[in-house]
């Protein structure tokens, strides 16, 4: 039985000639890693062959040297998965984001006065032509931007939120503890399923109203809340975290009504949130539309300097809101996607289940926007299944 003892020593590993075509680093490292799995194997009571040692260093260096961001091929049945990037970009944009990261680029740089110019600009205009708000601001992320608005409109005061807004999403983010994180202190008004007017209260001790977007849950049956419009009257900023950052109402394409940050603006919001790589089909990041007066205090507040974006981010939100503006839109796969027709999904399905093989079969099923977009939204989709029977076992 191979003992613990047996094990070879890193410098006498690395040296081996099947590790030669790496550097000293990589075959250090992966002489390391290789003889720590071997270890944790042994201790496990896993049969380990020590004369392969040379072998799973090799592994180990070829798995260092390889790129973990690989393509893959979305099969999940939610068209902005999380874990698999949210949107995919227009081939026109990711041809941009290439051509920028290749060279030097006008990033604050003002050609026409020969000063320095705001990066902020190349996204600005666009944003408020199709939002309508007076003016913009984009960060790197939503949770972000909803950082920077409330620390820069509410720090020290209090935030009025619904009981049935306090949501949790992915990764454990809580929206009171990112309240409490913006130095904001969170007043809980209403109850889960109904909050009226009158719960807000507002005082001199009241910084702004956050209405969050339910993004992974609905409630429905014996609830109601204030509009956007008569919260916008109560004399405070009322700020309208989004999360999917639509530009575009999805009941055009047969789903449900979507609220769009245009939707926000015009029915009073004074600041509104939105994702940059929902279903807006861009990169990630925080968009900030709203009141220019307090827009312009964000651009001021010292942290929109750490959360600014950068240039390949910039390069990728500005050509996809030009689709938008073009009337192009369903050049961005997510519009595409969500656009297709029942006949046209199935006529994919059937091409899929060719590829398979013979025995695979087209079968009714669903599918899901994702990304915290409608959770109770649903999408006819046929799926292309492999015969059970043709499976290996």
């Amino acid at each position: 039985m191979e003992k613990l003892r047996d094990l070879p020593k890193v410098d006498e590993l690395s040296r081996d000639p099947g590790l030669s075509e790496f550097p000293e680093r990589i075959r250090v490292e992966a002489a390391r890693a290789a003889i720590d799995h071997m270890r944790q194997s042994m201790l496990g009571g896993v049969h380990v062959d020590i004369s392969r040692s040379a072998q799973v260093a090799n592994l180990k260096a070829h798995d260092m040297m390889a790129s973990n961001l690989r393509a893959a091929i979305n099969m999940s049945g939610v068209i902005l998965h999380t874990g698999l990037g949210r949107a995919r970009l227009a081939p026109s944009v990711a041809e941009e984001i290439s051509r920028v990261a290749r060279d030097h680029a006008y990033l604050e740089f003002d050609v026409e006065e020969g000063s320095r110019g705001d990066r902020q600009s190349h996204v600005r205009d666009l944003l408020v032509q199709l939002t309508g708000a007076e003016d913009a601001l984009v960060v790197n992320n939503a949770a972000a931007a909803l950082v920077l608005a409330l620390r820069t409109l509410a720090e020290g005061k209090n935030v009025l939120l619904s009981r049935g807004q306090m949501v949790e999403i992915g990764g454990s983010f809580r929206v009171p503890e990112i309240v409490k994180q913006s130095n904001c202190h969170l007043v809980e008004v209403g109850c889960t399923n109904k909050t009226h007017l009158p719960d807000y209260v507002v005082d001199a001790d009241t910084g702004a109203i956050l209405v969050c977007h339910r993004s992974n849950f609905e409630i429905v049956g014996f609830a109601s809340e204030p509009s956007i419009s008569e919260l916008s009257a109560l004399g405070v900023p009322l700020v309208d975290d989004m999360g999917t950052g639509c530009l575009v109402d999805l009941a055009r394409f047969g789903l449900p009504k979507t609220k769009t940050l245009s939707d926000s603006v015009r029915e009073g919001a004074h600041v509104a949130i939105g994702s940059g790589d929902k279903l807006l089909g861009g990169p990630q990041a925080g968009i900030i539309v709203g009141r220019r007066d307090l827009i312009q205090r964000m651009k001021n507040h010292p942290l929109a300097r750490a959360l600014r974006v950068d240039k390949l981010t910039l390069a990728g939100l500005s050509p996809t809101l030009r689709l938008y503006l073009a009337g192009r839109e369903l050049e961005i796969p997510t519009m595409r996607y969500l656009s297709r027709t029942p006949a046209e999904v199935r006529k994919l399905a059937r091409r899929l289940a060719n590829a398979i093989g013979p025995t695979a079969y087209v079968e009714a099923s669903e599918s899901q926007v994702g990304g915290g977009s409608g959770p109770l939204a649903t999408i006819w989709t046929p799926a292309a299944l492999p015969s059970i029977n043709s499976l290996p076992s």
